[in-house]
């Protein structure tokens, strides 16, 4: 596994970026430009770059990394989802504000998990129950 596959996880890639920052001119709502990175992951994980344990987690992952790329998307309300999801989100918030190079062996131990789940949890199939709600 090679150190684009890990960059490639980390970082959304520039197109989405572009994307993001053109929703948020346009005027549109946070939750529309945290879509595009939502979007990307879908991709990836349908291409085979990673899996994800479940199609809520694969969403997560998005939105962890719209949060983490500056997107003003606030962390769920306490009861909404679990203490360690709402801080996670806190944590991602802060960390788009400032950034700070991650911890290699850190990255690469979350996209060596990654690449063991599965990829059927960005079929049409999986996200269209997620889509309802």
């Amino acid at each position: 596994m090679g150190r684009a596959l890990r960059k490639e996880i980390a970082m959304p890639e520039k197109h989405t970026l572009k994307r993001a920052r053109r929703a948020k001119q346009e005027g549109k709502s946070p939750s529309t430009q945290a879509g595009e990175f939502v979007r990307e992951e879908m991709e990836h994980i349908r291409e085979g770059k990673h899996g994800a344990r479940n199609t809520k987690r694969a969403i997560a992952i998005g939105l962890s990394k719209a949060r983490r790329a500056g997107v003003k998307l606030p962390a769920p309300k306490a009861g909404a989802a679990s203490e360690k999801t709402r801080k996670k989100a806190e944590r991602d918030l802060k960390n788009g504000a400032s950034h700070r190079k991650p911890n290699r062996n850190r990255s690469r131990g979350a996209t060596r998990a990654l690449k063991r789940e599965g990829h059927s949890e960005a079929s049409s199939r999986s996200l269209s129950p997620q889509a309802q709600r």
